[in-house]
């Protein structure tokens, strides 16, 4: 049971580090962790858009969270949204060019990130480091 509490410690404490630091260097975007993430699953869907709920689903986030981080990035004109043609109920939301360009380039920073992240492990540690994070993020 304490080697549970332990991992969970841990986890929570890379993740706080991460976000921070992460936090930090999409500043000079005008963005959040939280913000990036939305336009990175926008930047890697089929047509650059996704709904409302879908996006509620890929970030794992409550529907107000999701509609709280599309309303700030539309504000930045970094996506717009507007309602389905199949159905006007449903809000979707489309990465805008400004977006597309926003997220490139904090991609380059998240990639730095995650190099920093992982610098203390070999090749073979990293490689089964993620195969063991995926693990247990199969299982949750």
């Amino acid at each position: 049971m304490a080697g549970q509490s332990i991992c969970g410690t841990l986890i929570k404490q890379i993740h706080d580090e991460l976000e921070r630091n992460t936090n930090n260097s999409m500043r000079s975007y005008d963005i959040t962790m939280a913000q990036y993430n939305a336009l990175s699953a926008l930047d890697g869907s089929a047509d650059g858009q996704l709904s409302l709920k879908e996006l509620e689903h890929l970030l794992h986030v409550a529907q107000s969270t999701v509609a709280g981080i599309v309303s700030r990035l539309e504000q930045k004109e970094l996506v717009k949204t507007f309602g389905s043609m199949d159905d006007r109920r449903v809000k979707m939301v489309q990465i805008t060019p400004q977006g597309v360009g926003c997220c490139q380039r904090a991609d380059q920073d998240m990639q730095c990130a995650e190099e920093a992240l992982l610098s203390g492990l070999t090749d073979a540690e990293r490689e089964i480091f993620l195969i063991l994070l995926k693990k247990v993020c199969r299982t949750l």
